[in-house]
């Protein structure tokens, strides 16, 4: 199994005697931060976190000492070296690396800026992108997270998992509406999914934004097994769907199908 497949690894593989608590509670202190908590009191930290303000300090000073934290003694916040951990995955992970060319190929076929989204937890990840020069200030930044009920890439893995898996995604995660077109009802969004997983790609439309489509194909192994999808987002203008679809699927098909035996 390779790093990218393992979009559900089970739970109970590690022994305890293995379980550094403290590793798990420094990461939480990160994860902490976010577009609404850019700047925390340790206080602040420690409630997000389930921690006492002591123990949330002692965390931050920490990583404030490490180059990871900033802090004027009262609030922290993020410091640039944290793009240190995200980049480290981009420069080491294989599938971005295998997937790169072949998105250059999608744009290159249809003029649109290609994604290579994975599944983590809620959201659709994009971990690479291309797109001609004129595109590199729109669309997607490397890193960018978007829920995945509202992505194409994010349906299309959802839809390639085992009925028991993608069952088990939907028991557990919170459905959002973004717009009058979001499906937000689970059972809407299965009966999608089914949809999706017999024609063995996706058209979104309007779920996120007003005016935009994504399309989406999985990128599947020899065994079937999904290791995240590749998609296009645009806007929907004066072009309708099929003549969208017609214009770019069979090109993202084709990068699917090579992808397929190097997976």
């Amino acid at each position: 199994m390779t790093e990218s497949s393992a979009l559900y690894p089970p739970a109970d593989l590690l022994d305890a005697r293995d379980w550094i608590a403290g590793l798990e509670k420094g990461l939480a202190i990160i994860e902490a931060f976010d577009a609404e908590h850019p700047r925390l009191t340790s206080t602040e930290a420690g409630v997000r976190c389930g921690m006492t303000r002591t123990a949330a300090r002692r965390y931050l000073k920490t990583l404030a000492h490490l180059g990871y934290v900033g802090t004027d003694g009262k609030l922290f916040w993020l410091s640039p070296r944290i793009l240190r951990l995200g980049h480290a995955y981009l420069e080491s992970a294989r599938l971005p690396r295998l997937v790169q060319a072949y998105l250059q190929r999608i744009t290159s076929g249809t003029e649109e800026i290609a994604y290579l989204g994975v599944l983590d937890g809620d959201d659709t990840v994009y971990v690479a992108r291309s797109g001609m020069h004129r595109h590199m200030l729109s669309g997607y930044m490397l890193g960018s997270r978007v829920p995945a009920q509202v992505t194409a890439a994010g349906m299309a893995i959802l839809s390639s998992l085992s009925d028991a898996q993608t069952d088990a995604w939907l028991d557990t995660h919170a459905l959002r509406t973004f717009t009058s077109f979001t499906m937000s009802s689970k059972l809407e969004l299965r009966e999608h999914l089914q949809l999706f997983k017999r024609q063995g790609w996706v058209l979104s439309e309007q779920q996120l934004e007003l005016n935009y489509r994504g399309i989406a194909v999985p990128l599947l192994d020899r065994q079937n097994q999904v290791h995240g999808a590749i998609s296009v987002t645009m806007p929907i203008n004066n072009e309708d769907a099929e003549h969208a679809v017609k214009r770019v699927l069979p090109v993202m098909q084709e990068a699917a199908r090579s992808l397929r035996p190097l997976l």
